[in-house]
């Protein structure tokens, strides 16, 4: 069988889109998965997204880590899903659809797309860290000299560490830049490296930043290496509300692959 596949990017974090309103996509095989994602034998992506029929809503979003198997939410992939559904002519501007941590609203004006997250209940702040889940977990931490900082050696050890273990976490290592700024790079479970850019993970960082009162601003930029986010948010009881995760998301390329 061939897969026509349109490859996305936001912000550097890159997936390969499949159309799978048909069915036609076999999504257990994730040998196959990992393949399509591998950068010499395959595509090349951090991960696979389906774009299926959802009664409900506008479409649904089945996402799939890089190494095959089916992930909890992708921030960025769900900034990505909503140009690639305005491509298939699925959507105009407004859109809601169901991903695996429920719905979501966004909107998208000249690649520019608007997500909103769902809902934090609660966050978990230690001395040296916090922990928070936008959709995927996160553990958020303050480094110095971010830009010389190793990633992924540091952020596997934290991923399998204790109290992670098996099922890990991702890992976000931050920097203040100035009130509402700060850099982050995020080292993905899934992935098991360092991506240029985490929509979740950004998420996360904004929260957590503002939770430990290190910015009092309700928008917060994040540079990433693959570029610039905003989230923006309320805080609300405990946790946050209204939160919105907000950058471009752009068509790379289309091709077919043969399964």
């Amino acid at each position: 069988m061939t897969h026509t596949f349109y490859k996305y990017q936001g912000t550097g974090n890159d997936f390969v889109f499949i159309d799978n309103r048909q069915l036609t996509f076999n999504k257990k095989d994730a040998k196959y998965i990992a393949f399509l994602c591998d950068r010499r034998f395959g595509i090349g992506a951090d991960g696979l997204i389906l774009l299926e029929n959802d009664d409900a809503t506008d479409f649904k979003m089945v996402y799939f880590n890089a190494d095959g198997n089916e992930s909890s939410m992708c921030g960025n992939g769900g900034r990505c899903i909503v140009a690639f559904a305005k491509f298939l002519n699925i959507i105009d501007s407004k859109t809601t659809f169901i991903a695996i941590d429920g719905l979501h609203h966004a909107t998208i004006e000249n690649n520019y797309v608007k997500l909103q997250m769902q809902d934090v209940e609660a966050i978990e702040n230690y001395t040296e860290h916090t922990f928070l889940n936008t959709g995927s977990p996160h553990h958020v931490t303050m480094v110095t000299n971010l830009k010389t900082f190793n990633v992924k050696e540091e952020g596997a050890k934290i991923r399998y560490g204790t109290p992670y273990n098996e099922a890990g976490s991702n890992v976000n290592f931050v920097e203040q830049v100035n009130d509402n700024t700060f850099g982050v790079r995020t080292y993905e479970r899934g992935v098991e490296d360092e991506t240029l850019s985490c929509g979740t993970g950004v998420t996360a960082v904004a929260l957590a930043m503002h939770n430990k009162g290190i910015t009092a601003k309700n928008e917060v930029e994040l540079n990433v290496e693959g570029g610039v986010l905003k989230v923006s948010f309320e805080a609300h009881n405990q946790g946050y509300k209204n939160i919105w995760l907000q950058g471009p998301a752009h068509q790379v390329f289309k091709g077919e692959i043969v399964q």
